[in-house]
């Protein structure tokens, strides 16, 4: 069975959620020199954005889960998200942006943008892959789709290491073996990865405002 989808999702309806993504901070280095970024961890007080000219994922499943960390102002903070997993995936031409106001020293607000895998015959490459999303429109075809499934019971990736749990396993969850994105935008608070290879990476740091989309 196959089925396509198009417009706009939130993760209230737990749709079609699935873009990764770099927590963009100096870590990020680190993490992608290791092979691997952290499976558990704080989120931090800013969501980024991503955007990407299409998405390739495996063994997919999506569930609701929530998480955590401290808001910009060192306050306990949580974000309901949809967590989408993948066993691997594929992404061209992606692009994440993250703005951070009120710098210090003059500096006043300014954009990371993260750019990668704009040559379509080297995209980037992630596997055992995590998201937590709060909200992606895109245009969206699954193979052999699975609606309304247990989200403790989805199996393989949702019983990876990596996973973050979710909220009730006896809550709602979908799953498919195949599932292709295309013009894909995304706002999200974390990704997880096992391996991420991000082929033509390219840094920058703008003043002022300067997001993906």
């Amino acid at each position: 069975m196959s089925s396509q989808v198009r417009g706009g999702t939130r993760w209230k309806r737990f749709a079609l959620v699935m873009v990764p993504s770099v927590v963009a901070t100096a870590a990020v280095g680190v993490g992608l020199a290791q092979g691997a970024l952290a499976a558990s961890f704080s989120v931090s007080g800013q969501n980024f954005k991503v955007h990407a000219d299409k998405l390739v994922g495996h063994d997919f499943v999506q569930y609701g889960s929530v998480a955590t960390g401290m808001n910009p102002n060192g306050e306990n903070g949580a974000h309901a998200v949809a967590v989408s997993g993948f066993s691997d995936a594929t992404i061209t031409n992606m692009c994440q942006s993250v703005v951070t106001p009120n710098l210090p020293f003059g500096l006043g607000t300014v954009t990371l943008q993260l750019n990668a895998g704009t040559n379509p015959k080297k995209p980037v490459r992630a596997t055992n892959l995590y998201l937590d999303v709060a909200e992606l429109d895109a245009d969206a075809y699954f193979k052999n789709i699975d609606i309304g499934v247990a989200a403790g019971d989805m199996g393989k990736p949702g019983t990876q290491a990596g996973a973050k749990l979710p909220v009730n396993p006896n809550g709602f969850a979908q799953r498919s073996e195949t599932a292709v994105l295309t013009d894909v935008k995304q706002r999200a608070w974390a990704t997880t990865a096992g391996t991420f290879r991000l082929s033509n990476l390219s840094l920058r740091l703008h003043s002022g405002v300067k997001e993906c989309y």
